[in-house]
């Protein structure tokens, strides 16, 4: 049986080269980077020469880079660390919207619960923020605007020079939750108006239980330091934006190609099939689809017994039943909302593992319709 993975959202595998630059971190080059001898110098540098490389894929400088766990560590440090930052003698707002990620809409909710307003903007039917809107919520209360730049589970790209001019405008600290943009899109915090900005190493093919926080170099930024800092990840992240700023152009020439294709050959299929986001400004590599009348999460089961790996939703809600918030948000109805899959492509995609899930999906739907007992196509009548 072919295996075919198009959930490159959710993670991807590290490439050789990353693993053969964390190799030495494990053994020979093990040091402390606290030490202050050649073990932990080695270390140090390792270190230093990642953030070079960090900073180079965001248009940033090295002393701008924090290191985290991941890309869920560099949120909360954005959002709940700048809050801990603020006099708590003074009312704190802070803006963000209805389709963010978990790692940056749970923590919201909990800041709430410590008296602090949190504004979630609403959406279009593509996902899109509209720039007014941003801009009416805004009142000399708000100290903190926390946005993702491309969506996980649709692709949407924000309007995010419009969004930069308002922040900028307002005087008000503007942090990026970048996690699925880097690598698929080009970065330049100064073109995003960034005082923050998130990424994560596992999506663009470095290690997992990798990431980093940018924060903006103004002569007032606090730094974050750990004691014993990860450093076979470290200098294995590094290497992987390293290749992704190299390989950033073919990369994403590859991935739009593949995605192109899926939607194309999925519309002959099941021409009733809706493509969710925005088709004009989504990252390369992420189709959204709604089949109406279907259940998702059955759909992605009966593909993944053909050997085919797609989302039923974002990978931190794979476990769970509920609809898609970010969907939800977009205004999506029942029938859509229950029926979306995300196919993400990435590096080792293939026109023929395209090929293939479209014509396992045509046998999925063939025997669907053709069979009595078939309980996956939701009745209309229920909703």
């Amino acid at each position: 049986m072919r295996k075919v993975y198009l959930d490159y959202n959710a993670t991807t595998p590290a490439l050789p080269e990353v693993v053969q630059k964390m190799l030495p971190y494990f053994t020979e080059k093990f040091g402390n980077s606290s030490s202050l001898h050649s073990f932990g110098q080695d270390a140090v540098a390792a270190a230093k020469k990642a953030a070079a490389q960090v900073a180079a894929l965001l248009s940033a400088t090295p002393e701008e880079i924090i290191f985290t766990s991941g890309g869920a560590e560099a949120n909360y440090l954005a959002v709940s660390g700048s809050v801990r930052l603020l006099p708590r003698n003074k009312k704190i707002k802070l803006i963000t919207s209805q389709v963010e990620h978990n790692s940056i809409y749970k923590q919201c909710r909990r800041l709430e619960q410590e008296n602090i307003e949190v504004i979630y903007l609403p959406v279009d039917c593509e996902g899109l923020i509209k720039p007014e809107t941003l801009n009416n919520a805004i009142t000399p209360d708000t100290s903190l605007i926390s946005l993702i730049l491309a969506n996980n589970e649709t692709g949407t790209i924000q309007d995010f020079k419009s969004i930069a001019k308002i922040a900028s405008r307002h005087k008000i600290k503007l942090h990026w939750d970048a996690v699925q943009a880097a690598g698929k899109m080009s970065i330049d915090v100064n073109e995003l108006g960034a005082d923050l900005l998130s990424i994560s190493g596992h999506k663009l093919y470095g290690p997992k239980g990798s990431g980093a926080l940018y924060v903006r170099n103004d002569g007032q930024q606090p730094k974050f330091y750990t004691d014993t800092q990860n450093v076979p990840a470290i200098a294995g992240f590094g290497a992987a934006c390293e290749i992704a700023l190299a390989n950033l152009d073919a990369y994403t020439a590859h991935c739009r190609k593949l995605r192109d294709r899926l939607e194309y050959k999925i519309r002959q299929i099941a021409p009733q099939a809706k493509i969710n986001g925005c088709a004009a400004s989504r990252i390369c590599n992420t189709l959204n689809i709604s089949f109406p009348g279907y259940y998702s999460r059955a759909l992605a089961e009966q593909l993944d017994r053909e050997g085919i790996a797609v989302s039923a939703g974002s990978a931190c809600d794979a476990k769970k039943d509920e609809v898609s918030r970010v969907l939800k948000a977009m205004g999506l109805p029942p029938l859509m909302l229950f029926g979306a899959l995300r196919f993400s492509v990435g590096k080792d995609t293939n026109a023929a593992d395209i090929d293939y899930t479209v014509e396992k999906l045509a046998e999925i739907f063939i025997t669907a319709l053709d069979s009595d007992g078939f309980t996956e196509i939701i009745n209309p009548e229920i909703l």
